[in-house]
């Protein structure tokens, strides 16, 4: 998620945004271009930016001098992804909060408790953020043991889930190389939450290691029952930043109540395969599920020919990679669906400047460089630059946007060859290219909208999981029938 994340360096010039990157680059890069300086086209999804380009007189010198409407100049791709509005003006703080409201249904959270402690942090300062989640977290994991020493087992299960989703997203805002050390201390806080819930879980829970190259990848295998019988199971994949006991609080739950097995594991560079044990971040996804598919197979529970992956956020673009080069998949789900990281990037960057990058011109590279590292210091605007450089492992943002071009689909979508179901929401710019997946697929496949409407026109519908549940988990069913056993 995150944002995804979105969730990836894409950049989108709004406002004043593309006038003060104008101002900084438009000479050097029209020049080295050979494009005319008197018409810029910088794409701008704002109307009143547009006719302020367009305006007499508006020449780059002007149109930096004017009043920006933000308080950061560049927008990475995730800070405008919500379309629900809960309480705070910036929009990634206004996201992540949506982001763990999303989960009270299936436990993850109680609202006025997260109401509350947003009330505590002061948008300019990420750690009074981290203070306030922090701070819950601690509570209600107090409340926990509390419940859970006086025999009240439910009660003490319920706030461990709480706990663990707070103590997350109390250290998702500080993720960035070199990492600090309370995004540590949060995800351990979150990790030992949610095993003391699952420790108290009516259902079988086993922590599992799986063996991955030369290191071991963590996570989790959770059945529905404990009767005996091979079970339809689902592979979870998260985001850039998220985990996998996130991952059962945005999946793994709905899908245990539908029948299947699940196996939720942090993948490279992702929560504590790369916190913990300093794995970061690869596109050949198709390596990575092909132990876990050995690990499944190998347990008499699961059923060899009923086995599914689920990706989320940037899981949605992995997802489809590991469909691509491992047969043993007999469907694959990805919510929100992006298709090429480098691409959209380029996408939103002014014409001449992306034409530069994509072609591997100093010039562009000179030019784009020092926005990067001004937009990197931003406390939001520089967040998912920030968390990139950790997660891919990279000394600096343009190192981050370089490794992108190793994310894309092209070539790899039309080798899948299981069923494939693809979503997107319509205010959610990160799975704006989820139509190009499915236009790529030749298998089997089934492509859904979220709309704003419906109350679910966020980042992986952050507003609306059970909604979502309902329509991807009915074909799935349809497909695998949870409740047969094999």
């Amino acid at each position: 998620m995150g944002q995804t994340g979105a969730d990836a360096v894409l950049l989108h010039y709004a406002y004043c945004g593309s006038a003060g990157l104008e101002a900084v680059v438009t000479a050097p890069v029209l020049a080295a271009s050979g494009s005319s300086a008197s018409t810029p086209s910088f794409g701008l999804t704002d109307p009143s930016a547009a006719r302020r380009e367009r305006a007499p007189g508006a020449t780059p010198a002007v149109l930096a001098a004017r009043p920006c409407r933000r308080d950061y100049d560049l927008v990475a791709v995730g800070l405008r992804a919500s379309m629900t509005r809960v309480m705070f003006r910036d929009e990634l703080l206004d996201a992540q909060l949506l982001r763990v409201l999303g989960s009270a249904a299936y436990g993850g959270a109680d609202i006025g408790e997260c109401l509350q402690a947003a009330r505590d942090v002061r948008e300019d300062d990420l750690g009074s953020w981290y203070d306030a989640w922090h701070g819950l977290g601690d509570r209600v994991a107090t409340l926990a043991r509390d419940e859970e020493a006086a025999d009240r087992a439910e009660s003490a299960r319920l706030a461990y889930l709480r706990a663990c989703s707070y103590h997350r997203t109390s250290g998702v805002m500080l993720l960035g190389a070199p990492i600090d050390p309370r995004a540590v201390a949060a995800h351990r806080a979150q990790k030992a939450a949610f095993r003391a819930a699952m420790r108290l879980t009516p259902l079988p829970v086993e922590v599992v290691d799986i063996p991955f190259d030369s290191v071991r990848l963590p996570g989790y295998f959770l059945r529905p029952t404990d009767a005996a019988g091979r079970r339809a199971t689902v592979i979870l994949i998260g985001g850039y930043d998220g985990t996998s006991e996130e991952l059962y609080l945005l999946t793994g739950a709905a899908a245990l109540e539908r029948g299947y097995n699940v196996l939720a594991v942090d993948g490279p560079g992702q929560g504590s395969a790369l916190i913990e044990h300093g794995l970061t971040l690869r596109s050949d996804w198709e390596n990575v599920v092909a132990p876990l598919i050995d690990h499944l197979v190998a347990r008499p529970e699961v059923d060899p020919g009923r086995i599914a992956v689920i990706g989320l956020s940037l899981g949605a673009h992995l997802a489809p990679r590991a469909a691509s080069g491992e047969p043993r998949l007999a469907a694959c789900i990805a919510d929100c669906g992006s298709y090429d990281l480098y691409a959209a990037a380029l996408e939103r960057m002014p014409s001449p400047l992306a034409r530069g990058l994509r072609d591997g011109k100093l010039w562009a590279r000179l030019a784009i460089r020092p926005i990067l590292h001004l937009l990197v210091r931003k406390p939001t605007a520089g967040w998912a630059l920030r968390r990139g450089m950790l997660v891919h492992g990279v000394p600096t943002p343009l190192a981050y946007l370089d490794c992108l071009r190793e994310f894309t689909l092209h070539g790899y979508a039309e080798r899948i060859t299981c069923p494939t179901w693809v979503c997107n929401a319509d205010g959610d710019e990160i799975g704006a290219s989820a139509p190009q997946l499915v236009n790529a697929l030749s298998c089997p496949k089934v492509f859904v909208q979220f709309t704003t409407a419906d109350g679910a026109g966020d980042h992986c519908e952050q507003g609306a999981r059970t909604l979502y549940h309902a329509r991807s988990f009915g074909w799935l069913d349809h497909l695998l029938q949870p409740h047969q056993m094999g």
